[in-house]
């Protein structure tokens, strides 16, 4: 413990004598930039000889640190934990009986390189790691404020199938980032025609859907706040260059060469861009669909008028003393009509809507029982005249052409209506070279820079993020953060070869993900082995990778598992999300019409609603319990917490109940009627091996010959362990 505190101390004086220089701000800062090892270019180290046996290059690396710091890796992984640790990393579902059968019977040299080959071609590979992308990129599919919702959020779910899609098809990741920031996979944004006319080069239509990148951060109708610029400016510079930006939007970066110019020239990028509906609708559907919308409108007009002539007294009472107890000029502010107000009395306006607006409940403690009823029954007839579907759609930006040509500031208030006039800007970025220009087009132009491969941070940051997802911590520690805070990678010489090799193989996704998987570091085994304990005092934290850690599953795979070991799980990719929490009085106030959610609740986690408004409940208990994020902020790695509610849920949630009861009969179904077999059956099926003889004994003792006793098995087999981890 003495030892611990020690090393512990001596790291932070190490971290706050490297600081200490930068402390004086961003001008001493950009003094240290060549300094800072993330912004020096990308040099691909010789591969080590002679350390291992393996014939892949990542071993050498990783055997070259173990060597010189005394370290002596574990055993490899069983057959089984490797099976199933490989199955969850690449497709998030847990291997089949059939897979474990298939596996264990091979004995040829490439049996566990040929099972990753076909995980990596199947089509759930890309629903798990989207998933992973999407947690970064801020993927929701409701956010906002009491009132205001994403304006985007009605057809997001094409953003998140895109994304799916393009890790399906091992689309290059320099053209997964160019087409969520521009809309193009393919550079050549502009082109010269014979004549000398320049225009747009033709993108891959599909391409449209990944602008829901930047489309989903509005949350306000025509983007009042900025939100959009603001958001891309923090998630971009954290998911795809690894640099904490978002900490220059009031001041100079205290610790990295980043000014809050620099923040405010790459927001400038971004000011532009308005958002645009599409429809995805033929001629016919819509001239059907403006007929049936005439005729809803005819029909509920009159009900409505009949509603407002009997609230509106007891209303207008609410809502004059609400105003009554503001300040005199906000009064004065919010009695105007809204086209006399000003941009920043409107602002004023908006921010006390929330305390102004007047739910229905809250009429109704005011108005008389003869007064209730009617409205009780005028509401009843409102809501039996439907809706017409919306047309399905979906939301892109665009840039403005009115927009491109006003000058953008510094707002150090973060406030679109408060500019900083003596401090304009020009379009540009941290990092930006003398030489680029914007002549394709702002965003073009930064896409360019970001992903060309003499960048020194776009392919690091990328490797890193795909290493840490396998081994649940990064080469670099903290993903998002290649600044001088974030600290050095543990072995950098294997971080560079990562990333030279992968831009060499065209930013092949795939490729890194089987020349990672098929090595020997990633096939270790997570137990304890013979040189544990010395291992540990060299290096507690395992940042040397001697040891597979043990890793808890996350909320998706813990959902897939359950359906899927149940026989219960669709697979059926792409669509609209589905939420298995009820929604409230409030929330269909909030909620855009048309079906923003979908019926069915057994598909994969990664269908299930997640995002943030304050007054209701968008995500399920379930994902919250289990540390899913809600989409607000770019989310590098989720926690691992074990809680007493993860407990209840494998304990008590119908869910679980469910579950338990499908299992129990499918073990029953596919053993052939015998008790030993339908046990061994449901251990296979649940946590991916076999019962040992004793806990086979223990089993048959607890059923006593009785196959109804079988669901209190299945239910704790869900409560093991073993099933909500993986070794």
């Amino acid at each position: 413990m003495r030892y611990a505190v020690i090393v512990s101390l001596v790291r932070l004086f190490r971290v706050l004598v490297s600081i200490a220089p930068l402390l004086a701000g961003a001008d001493e800062a950009a003094k240290h930039a060549p300094k800072l090892w993330s912004l020096r270019p990308v040099v691909q180290p010789a591969v080590p000889a002679g350390l291992t046996k393996s014939t892949n290059p990542v071993d050498a690396f990783i055997a070259e640190r173990h060597m010189a710091k005394g370290l002596v890796p574990n055993g490899p992984a069983t057959k089984l934990e490797l099976l199933r640790r490989v199955h969850f990393d690449l497709t998030g579902l847990p291997p089949t009986i059939e897979q474990q059968d298939r596996f264990l019977a091979d004995s040829s040299p490439d049996a566990y390189e040929k099972v990753v080959d076909t995980l990596l071609a199947d089509k759930q590979h890309g629903v798990r790691w989207a998933r992973q992308w999407l947690d970064v990129l801020r993927y929701a599919d409701l956010d906002g404020l009491d009132g205001s919702v994403m304006p985007a959020a009605r057809g997001i779910h094409h953003w998140r199938d895109w994304v799916i899609d393009a890790l399906n098809e091992d689309m290059p990741y320099d053209q997964f980032v160019r087409a969520q920031i521009t809309g193009n996979r393919h550079g050549g944004f502009t082109a010269l025609s014979a004549t000398g006319r320049r225009s747009r080069a033709d993108a891959n239509p599909r391409d449209q859907f990944a602008l829901g990148f930047l489309a989903r951060s509005a949350l306000t109708r025509g983007d009042r706040d900025q939100d959009i610029a603001f958001a891309a400016v923090e998630t971009i510079s954290a998911a795809f260059m690894g640099m904490t930006v978002a900490c220059a939007k009031c001041h100079d970066h205290r610790f990295d060469p980043i000014t809050q110019k620099d923040y405010y020239s790459m927001k400038s990028l971004f000011d532009p861009l308005v958002m645009r509906r599409v429809t995805l609708a033929t001629h016919e559907q819509i001239a059907a669909n403006g007929q049936a919308l005439e005729e809803y409108r005819r029909r509920k007009e009159p009900v409505d008028e009949e509603i407002e002539a009997l609230i509106a007294p007891y209303r207008d009472k609410l809502f004059d003393e609400r105003v009554s107890m503001l300040p005199p000029d906000v009064q004065a502010i919010v009695r105007k009509s809204e086209r006399k107000r000003t941009l920043a009395e409107q602002k004023t306006f908006d921010d006390y809507f929330p305390v102004l607006r007047i739910d229905p409940p809250k009429i109704k403690e005011i108005m008389p029982k003869d007064a209730i009823a009617r409205y009780d029954e005028m509401l009843k007839k409102q809501r039996a005249i439907r809706r017409p579907p919306d047309l399905p759609g979906y939301t892109i930006v665009e840039d403005d052409s009115a927009r491109m040509a006003k000058t953008s500031y510094v707002l150090t208030s973060g406030d679109p209506a408060r500019p900083e006039k003596d401090k304009p800007v020009e379009p540009g970025f941290p990092f930006r070279p003398a030489d680029l220009d914007f002549r394709d087009g702002r965003r073009e132009g930064f896409v360019d820079w970001l992903t060309a491969k003499d960048n020194p941070l776009f392919a690091r940051v990328a490797v890193n993020r795909i290493w840490l997802w396998h081994f649940g911590k990064g080469i670099q520690e903290n993903p998002g953060d290649f600044g001088l805070i974030g600290g050095r990678p543990s072995n950098q010489h294997l971080l560079d070869w990562l990333a030279a090799e992968f831009a060499a193989n065209g930013y092949r996704m795939k490729w890194l993900h089987r020349l990672i998987l098929t090595s020997d570091a990633y096939k270790l085994s997570s137990r304890p082995g013979p040189n544990h304990g010395a291992n540990a005092k060299i290096d507690p934290n395992n940042s040397y990778f001697w040891r597979a850690r043990l890793k808890r599953l996350e909320a998706e795979p813990v959902w897939d598992s359950i359906l899927m070991t149940s026989g219960d799980l669709d697979l059926t990719i792409g669509g609209k999300s589905f939420q298995p929490v009820s929604p409230d009085d409030k929330q269909s106030i909030f909620l855009p019409p048309g079906g923003t959610f979908e019926s069915r609740l057994n598909r994969r986690g990664a269908y299930m609603a997640r995002g943030y408004i304050p007054s209701t409940e968008v995500m399920a208990n379930f994902l919250r319990t289990f540390d899913t994020d809600d989409g607000r902020t770019p989310c590098p790695l989720r926690s691992q917490t074990v809680t007493a509610p993860q407990a209840l849920f494998s304990m008590n949630d119908p869910a679980i109940e469910t579950a338990t009861a499908k299992l129990a009969e499918r073990a029953r179904k596919e053993s052939g009627e015998s008790l030993p077999e339908a046990a061994r059956h449901a251990y296979r099926l649940v946590i991916g091996r076999p019962p040992d003889s004793a806990e086979l004994d223990r089993a048959l003792s607890y059923l006593g010959g009785d196959a109804s006793k079988l669901k209190g098995l299945a239910w704790m087999l869900y409560n093991l362990d073993e099933f909500l981890f993986v070794k």
